[in-house]
């Protein structure tokens, strides 16, 4: 909206449409169509007083179907007129051939149009009436003179056949819209196919002064003027109707004040003077339209629409104007058109609905073409209303005022649409009101339609604001306002100006005052023993503060380590200066006074500086690091809201900053942005640039951190070579382009995609500028990451090569509100439902990584005990040691282990005896069994404990026995390949006690002379042997599968004699060893026999083992 569109806004006011128009104040209340039907049998009869005098038959078709109907139009033959003799023909041609182009006319049918000049007089126009009854007319189209329709009118009923049908376009007096509904009633038979009505305007008029209170008005028109329409005194008539209503309504009693200018010969300013003056607030008008812009002319000379005191109604038929929708314009009189444009914004203009269709009125030749089309409409209802009563049958007369009542409350089609007639056969009618609007243009206010008398439509706006009132406050010569002393009114406005002078004064010295004093008053100035540290130990624990020591920098220079302490009970972040004396300017005491005063939730909180020995910063405390952090972070979710409001932080701390006394930041980065414990973004490491320069940091300008530091950097600034301390605001714009860059796509700082630069040669392109980039900037890579179009605009504007390109943070603010629709709220819950999101993920990962290491744990102890006894003790239950009945020992060894040994080194030994057991571990797992422990080249094994299993224990020993055998057979020695490795394997079977043993290094130990004698039967048996005890013989032989052989008696250390067995195998095909099957799963893969080579305990085959028989330690081998 342009500068004079908002002038005219606050000018004209607000339309306000909360009013309530209640037309039950009006003289007629509103005739529901439903009402419209008469007793036709009491009220229309063919008979009267002058049929016997008259030929005529009235029927329109003969015995053979020839069809003719007599037209007779009494109109004036002076073209003056808008409706002549002339143009009223053109119309009714019109309307019968497009009747018959439509087919409610026969095309044979014969119009006869006998045409008579009533010179627009009374008089000659009921001579004409007589006259034409000769012809045997079937209707009569006019009279248009109000004072012709008063004659032809009251007579029309006493003719014809029932009547003639009298269908006027004018009849716009009260007295002719009057009820119609019988021979008593005076206009009888006369309908009216006009646009527009007196009575109308009046009751549109009416219901407008009645609720907003006017109770005068004053009424200025030329009683000649607008005769075109309706002849001489048209506008007399208009106005006698109108005030009539209103007065006869009793609704309001109305003080009016009628200006007759032709009568009293007065110009219109004598009248503005002489008769409206400061008394009557309210004017209507009816004139023509040059003379009522001169009157509009003249009362801008006496300024008389300068306060709004005055509001002129106008009242006009048709547009007779060169621009219709711009009536102020004269093209002949431009010199006063914008006198007249500036009084048009006080006029209203009550115009038919028809005049304020400017689509058409615009481009209608003949401005008075809505008159004129009352004829065509007129002829339209005769023809349409006699093809729905008599259908032209053959010898049938046409009652008059059957046709008459058959046009009441009936639809038609006409010139201009469809439109609808009342009770009274007449035409129903719509009115506007129309107003200028800020482009100076008519534009429609207000609308009233006349079938029930509503205003459907209200949209005015009153000049400066308010609604006229119909009495002026002071007059357009402010005679009824009081004249002030000159001398007074000076000698008031010295004292005012005095006071006000006085009081800028004192506030000013004020200012200065208390400014001076709180610069020195040293509020930012920190006692360095008044820090509380916290012990390292103790800073070392906590995660937030190692991450915020990682990345928080005070300058921005470096990533530092920020001591995190307690200051005034406030968790603060201690950056540490070097130490050197410090004496403060003004200009440097100001700056500090400045920073201690900015208060923004988006900006870091400066709690004050130590400029004592030791030197530091201290600043708000954020646990959650820098934006660049939680980038960089995938474990953290950024949805798209959230990335927005990561945005808007910044945007907000920033818009703060360049509204304050620091103006710039200077060093926006990432890394800059910190994020406190509700994930709210805070902006740092700006201001106090006199400080920066005792940072401990060295600059090293051939360090990739040094180039990496100037990426966010604006082009124009890289090319300075001082550049100034703060930046300025337009390359801090730039900066934000680039974080923007970052939290969208989450790649990093300047990600180019394949383009792989360091940080250094980035720099040097962006500052050489479009021309070494192909003649476009040298930018980050766009990625789908950034969806929307106006986002990537607004990224692609803050970092432009030109910075007068590049929008201010205030626009920045703006638009991304835009783009984000969410409300403050919408917000904040979303922000706090990520940051929960983010805490359970992290509370899952971290239970699961405790299930884990406890999972480990677990394994590791069920590896190094049995899992019964393990978990004894993971519930802290106390291990009693357990004896077992009967259980089977394995025992094997290495024949000539020790000579190996000697001959190979300490790590061949180890892979050796690594690969052995490996594939030893393997096959046990396929059986009932528990390995207890390997001490050298020794194996131990046991079955029956620590889980009971029968007697199965010595088959389940025996056909492991028979696996170990028969893979040791295949095994291949790393380091020595042809070399055989020979097992010594011995079984005994019996009773033992089984228990752990110690605190360091539990173990679990099997204690009894059965474990001795399984040791003998080992130590005595033979290489690549099964030594089995009599006992253990005694058990196998109940299960009838095993090959044993008797070694005979042998001497045993400490057992005498004994006679022993050798298990040389078991009657099973292909002698796969299963343990017996219960519940199914798959077991660990044994070892295949084809292959020889140690790493034989890769080459496996699936089998299916039972769930008891799951091993209490799984080593798998890497060899």
């Amino acid at each position: 909206m342009n500068m004079y569109r908002f002038f005219m806004l606050i000018f004209l006011g607000y339309a306000n449409t909360d009013y309530c128009f209640n037309n039950t104040i009006l003289k007629v209340p509103p005739w529901p169509l439903e009402s419209c039907s008469p007793a036709l049998a009491e009220t229309c009869k063919p008979e009267n007083d002058f049929i016997e005098q008259s030929n005529c038959d009235y029927k329109i078709c003969d015995q053979n179907g020839k069809c003719i109907i007599n037209v007779a139009l009494i109109l004036p033959a002076d073209t003056s007129f808008l409706v002549n003799i002339k143009t009223a023909k053109d119309m009714v041609h019109k309307a019968v051939t497009d009747h018959q182009k439509h087919g409610i006319l026969a095309t044979d049918t014969i119009v006869k149009i006998t045409s008579y000049n009533d010179t627009c007089t009374a008089e000659k126009a009921l001579i004409d009436l007589f006259q034409a009854n000769n012809i045997c007319p079937h209707v009569v189209i006019g009279p248009v003179c109000e004072y012709c329709i008063s004659q032809v009118g009251r007579i029309g009923k006493y003719l014809g056949y029932g009547g003639i049908p009298i269908i006027t376009p004018g009849g716009m007096v009260y007295n002719f819209i009057d009820k119609k509904q019988n021979m008593k009633d005076e206009y009888y038979l006369m309908a009216n196919s006009g646009s527009a009505d007196f009575r109308s305007f009046g009751e549109f008029f009416f219901l407008i002064l009645y609720e907003f209170g006017w109770r005068k008005t004053a009424v200025v028109f030329d009683r000649y003027q607008q005769s075109e329409v309706g002849g001489d005194n048209f506008c007399k008539l208009f106005f006698d109707t109108i005030i009539k209503d209103i007065t006869e309504s009793g609704s309001v009693k109305l003080d009016y004040l009628p200006a007759d200018v032709e009568i009293k010969k007065l110009n219109y300013t004598d009248v503005i003077i002489q008769q409206i003056g400061a008394n009557y607030g309210i004017i209507m008008t009816c004139t023509s339209p040059k003379k009522f812009r001169q009157f509009l002319v003249e009362a801008e000379a006496l300024k008389m629409f300068d306060n709004g005191e005055y509001t002129v109604f106008n009242f006009q038929i048709y547009h007779n104007v060169s621009n219709p929708i711009r009536p102020w314009e004269d093209p002949d009189d431009r010199e006063k058109n914008d006198i007249v444009k500036k009084a048009y914004r006080s006029v209203y203009t009550f115009v038919p609905s028809l005049q304020a269709d400017f689509s058409k009125v615009n481009k209608t030749s003949d401005k008075g073409e809505n008159v004129l089309h009352g004829v065509y409409d007129g002829m339209a209802m005769y023809l349409q209303t006699l093809n729905q009563t008599f259908s032209f049958k053959p010898n049938e007369s046409v009652l008059g005022c059957e046709l008459y009542f058959n046009m009441s409350g009936n639809k038609f089609s006409g010139i201009d649409g469809d439109f609808q007639t009342n009770c009274n056969a007449q035409r129903v009618a719509e009115y506007s009101l129309l107003h200028v609007n800020g482009d100076d243009e008519y534009e429609v206010v207000a609308r009233y339609t006349s079938l029930n008398k509503t205003i459907t439509y209200w949209n005015v706006s009153w000049p400066f604001g308010k609604i006229p009132s119909d009495t002026p406050e002071c007059g357009f010569d402010n005679i009824k306002c009081p004249v002030i002393d000159s001398v007074n009114v000076v000698m008031i406005l010295l004292m005012v100006l005095l006071c006000v002078v006085i009081t800028i004064l004192s506030f000013v010295f004020y200012r200065q005052y208390k400014l001076k004093r709180d610069i020195y008053s040293n509020a930012w100035k920190i006692h360095y023993d008044d820090i509380i540290f916290f012990p390292k130990r103790l800073r070392s624990q906590s995660i937030g503060s190692i991450k915020t020591e990682a990345n928080f920098s005070i300058f921005g220079d470096k990533q530092v380590y920020a001591t995190v302490a307690y200051y005034n009970n406030c968790h603060v972040a201690v950056k540490h200066l070097k130490e050197v004396k410090m004496d403060l300017s003004h200009q440097q005491l100001v700056e500090l006074k400045d920073m201690k005063d900015l208060a923004n939730d988006n900006l870091v909180k400066f709690y004050g500086a130590s400029v004592d020995i030791p030197n530091c910063i201290v600043t708000e405390y954020c646990p959650r690091g820098s934006l660049q952090d939680i980038l960089e972070n995938d474990k953290i979710n950024l949805d798209w809201m959230f990335k927005m409001s990561l945005l808007m932080d910044i945007v907000r701390g920033i818009v703060y900053l360049h509204n304050s006394p620091i103006k710039s930041h200077g060093a926006l980065k990432s890394s800059n942005c910190l994020v406190d414990g509700s994930f709210k973004v805070k902006i740092a490491d700006f201001g106090l640039s006199f400080l920066r320069v005792h940072s401990l940091e060295e600059e090293d300008c051939d360090s990739h951190s040094y180039w990496q530091r100037q990426l966010w950097t604006a082009p124009e600034l890289l090319r300075m070579t001082r550049r100034p301390p703060r930046g300025n605001q337009k390359g801090d714009v730039y900066s934000f382009g680039i974080i923007m860059h970052e939290i969208i796509t989450r790649e990093g700082v300047f990600y180019l995609g394949n383009d792989e630069k360091d940080a250094k040669q980035i720099i040097e392109t962006v500052k050489k500028g479009p021309d070494a980039n192909n003649g476009q900037p040298f930018r980050p890579v766009s990625t789908e990451a950034i969806c929307e179009d106006e986002v990537a605009q607004m990224m692609n504007k803050c970092w432009a090569e030109d910075s007068a390109d590049r929008p201010d943070f205030t626009q920045l603010k703006t638009k991304l509100k835009d783009l984000n629709d969410g409300n403050l709220l919408d917000n904040l819950l979303a922000r706090m439902e990520q940051y929960a999101n983010n805490l359970e993920t992290l509370v899952e990962e971290r239970t699961a990584d405790y299930f884990e290491e406890k999972r480990k744990c677990e394994e590791l102890l069920y590896q190094l005990l049995p899992k019964t006894v393990a978990r004894q003790l993971i519930s802290g239950e106390s291990v009693v040691a357990e004896s077992f009945d009967q259980v089977t020992i394995y025992f094997s060894d290495i024949v000539g282990f020790t000579a190996l040994s000697a001959e190979s080194t300490p790590l061949q030994v180890v892979d050796l005896l690594n690969d052995l057991y490996t594939c030893f571990d393997s096959i046990i797992e396929n059986f009932h069994v528990y390995k207890v422990e390997t001490i050298g080249d020794a194996y131990m094994v046991v079955s029956g404990l620590p889980e009971r299993n029968g007697n199965i224990h010595a088959r389940e020993i025996a056909r492991m026995s028979l696996a170990l055998l028969k893979a040791v057979k295949h095994f291949q020695i790393r380091h020595r390949p042809t070399d055989p490795l020979q097992l010594r394997i011995g079984i005994h079977t019996g009773p033992c006690v089984a228990g752990v043993v110690g605190l360091k290094m539990p173990r679990y130990c099997l204690f009894g002379d059965t474990v001795n004698t399984a040791s003998r039967m080992e130590s005595n048996g033979l290489p690549l042997r099964i030594h089995v005890s009599p006992i253990t013989k005694a058990v196998l032989d109940t299960f009838g599968s095993f090959i044993l052989e008797c070694r005979g008696e042998i001497e045993m250390k400490g057992k005498g004699k004994m006679t022993t067995y050798w298990l040389n195998g078991e009657n099973l095909p292909e002698a796969i060893l299963e343990a017996p099957q219960k519940k199914k799963f798959i077991a660990t893969p044994l070892p295949s026999p084809k292959k020889s080579s140690g790493k034989s305990a890769r080459n496996i085959t699936i089998q299916t083992l039972d769930e008891t028989e799951v091993p209490l330690l799984s080593i798998t081998s890497d060899h």
